[in-house]
């Protein structure tokens, strides 16, 4: 392994986190409703469990209300009672052959946590980064040790892999304080 690899690997994984953060985020209700809330929900389909989203359409029909339409009629009751149980607290109602899910309008209180879990999401990806740093710092010092780079070399290496986690934390942060901002919103 390379001084090379151990930067581009350290990125990648970097990146991954990122990643991870904007799909935990997004998952984190604000007082307005998207789709995006209902992605975790699985539906008991012919006995095996499957996403909302690929037994369904799931859009939006105003700025509080969801719309749940099955691609199988049959289904309505199944997708009905797998939002309910999902434990949102979302409160799903039929009407014809499309669910209508209200969103419910947070109370302060509620934004509170919210912003408490938005922080811990945060906090839980700064660590998942210096995590990584901690393991491109390691490979750098075993590739010095196996005398592949001279020790100014790894210095330097370990300087720029501190700054990719100076980067990443700061989109962390940016991230965070965007969630946030969203979740205070009335």
């Amino acid at each position: 392994m390379t001084i090379a690899d151990v930067k581009k690997s350290t990125e990648q994984r970097m990146l991954k986190s990122i990643e991870t953060l904007k799909a935990d985020l997004a998952k984190v209700r604000t007082g307005r409703a998207h789709p995006g809330i209902l992605d975790h929900v699985q539906v008991d389909y012919y006995g095996s469990a499957t996403q909302l989203s690929q037994v369904a359409n799931v859009t939006l029909i105003d700025a509080r209300t969801i719309g749940v339409q099955p691609y199988e009629k049959k289904m309505l009751a199944v997708v009905e009672k797998a939002i309910r149980e999902a434990d949102l607290g979302l409160n799903p109602s039929t009407q014809g052959d499309v669910i209508r899910v209200p969103t419910p309008p947070l109370t302060e209180e509620r934004r509170k946590e919210m912003v408490k879990l938005v922080k811990t999401e945060g906090e839980d990806a700064k660590i998942a980064v210096r995590n990584i740093r901690r393991d491109a710092n390691e490979g750098l010092k075993k590739i010095l040790k196996d005398k592949a780079c001279s020790e100014d070399e790894e210095r330097r290496a370990q300087d720029e892999v501190q700054k990719l986690t100076d980067k990443f934390v700061t989109e962390v942060d940016k991230l965070v304080a965007d969630k946030e901002k969203e979740v205070l919103t009335v």
